[in-house]
């Protein structure tokens, strides 16, 4: 189809508001063949090297091909399934996926995206402690769906006059704040291991311990949201693992679909399936746990878990931060921080200015990247977990380039007073 026509019919028909953002900012890029890290414009004039890979759903690029070849094979053999009836395709991701959990998170529920397994997530807190609030934590991001629009923040609900008195928020990192909000009506207390939407924010030494002894001391249930941060993203199969905590929930999407068939996970310690043993129909999705996508789920869970793969990811991780620092001493005044873990790392910039103004000066160099929408002073940088040591120096390369090009957008957009078009968010759906 003709590039111009496209557009056209997507601006009439799926949104104009996104088409008149992008044209606007010279940035009117439509998907055409993807392959690995790249992306590239229909028309066949440019290229981006994803270095935002969707939130974690392209960590191993685009259409990987161990793992396009297993969705091909289960054509052969599966359809989407029928939730009413038993799965063995279910049955060994799930037990595969629990395997993967510590202790007695035993029990896994399919959904189709990660604000289904959300949504699931906390009306089961609810309906197990009989209590009415749930905590989470200020900026954080957890869907656009039911319950979990609830929890994020009011910028996500207030245009649908979405209000919901019992959802509190808090500061991520902040246990003290966390202590006063805790009483005998909390439910439970979600978080993202690192909250990418507010900017990868690391959690402090301790400050995950902390957060699972105080939901112990309240009876209060602790749920982690891994959609971003999961399935090898930070050097280990969980990020929670680099607290040493086990949660009560634990929440997958994104990755686990290789970029290929949506599937998403809520995981549940044993006694927290009270409920579905006594009623095992009151909850269900009809394409949850969709059997196709079982079988993508099984081969992304093999792959994310071996050692050398993690390892690799780690590796990557040094190499990245080393040359990263090196470009910060460059540009000090602009470029002022990194936040990492892995290769879920967040440039800390000069301003709010900075995060779109670096969003728009990378893809022009050819580099697929996005602000935290919710600290538009932090750009997201999340490589594919497979990018190679020659893949790194060319992406260092260009943002280098960017990184100077950004400081002098940074000044043009402050001069002119053109920061309110480019503050509108750069589309995604985090959790979807």
């Amino acid at each position: 189809m003709n590039k111009q026509s496209i557009i056209s019919d997507f601006k009439s028909h799926v949104s104009a508001g996104k088409v008149a953002f992008y044209q606007k900012y010279g940035m009117d890029f439509v998907m055409g063949h993807r392959e690995g890290p790249w992306l590239y414009d229909i028309d066949g004039k440019k290229r981006l090297f994803n270095c935002h890979s969707n939130g974690g759903v392209f960590n191993f690029g685009h259409r990987h091909g161990e793992i396009v070849a297993t969705l091909k094979s289960a054509l052969d053999e599966l359809d989407i399934g029928n939730h009413h009836l038993m799965s063995a395709e279910r049955a060994i991701l799930a037990k595969e996926l629990a395997n993967s959990m510590p202790e007695d998170l035993n029990i896994c529920i399919f959904s189709v995206g990660g604000g289904e397994a959300v949504d699931l997530a906390l009306k089961l807190a609810l309906g197990h402690t009989g209590r009415r609030k749930i905590i989470s934590a200020r900026g954080g991001y957890h869907g656009h769906t039911g319950l979990a629009l609830s929890v994020g923040d009011a910028q996500y609900r207030e245009p649908f006059g979405v209000s919901l008195a019992d959802k509190v928020q808090i500061p991520f990192n902040d246990a003290p704040a966390l202590e006063a909000g805790l009483d005998d009506q909390v439910a439970a207390v979600i978080l993202e291991s690192i909250p990418a939407t507010l900017g990868m924010a690391i959690p402090k030494a301790g400050y995950l311990e902390q957060v699972r002894s105080l939901c112990d001391q309240n009876g209060t249930l602790l749920i982690m949201d891994e959609v971003q941060s999961g399935l090898g993203r930070t050097g280990k199969l969980w990020a929670f693992e680099h607290a040493e905590i086990v949660p009560d929930m634990v929440i997958i999407g994104k990755g686990l679909s290789g970029g290929i068939y949506p599937i998403a996970a809520t995981i549940i310690r044993e006694p927290l399936d009270a409920i579905f043993q006594k009623e095992p129909f009151i909850h269900i999705s009809t394409f949850g746990g969709a059997e196709l996508g079982c079988r993508v789920g099984q081969k992304v869970l093999q792959l994310t878990s071996e050692e050398t793969f993690l390892k690799h990811v780690r590796d990557a991780g040094v190499k990245i931060r080393s040359g990263l620092e090196s470009l910060s001493r460059k540009y000090p005044k602009f470029f002022t921080g990194i936040r990492q873990s892995g290769l879920m790392i967040g440039l800390e910039l000069r301003d709010e200015y900075a995060g779109p103004a670096l969003t728009k000066a990378a893809y022009d160099q050819d580099l697929l990247m996005i602000y935290a929408n919710n600290d538009k002073s932090i750009c997201q940088f999340l490589p594919p977990l497979t990018i190679s040591d020659d893949e790194i120096e060319w992406v260092l390369e260009h943002l280098d380039k960017a990184l100077n090009s950004a400081r002098k957008l940074r000044s043009a957009l402050i001069a002119k007073k053109k920061s309110d078009g480019i503050f509108k968010r750069f589309s995604r759906k985090p959790n979807d």
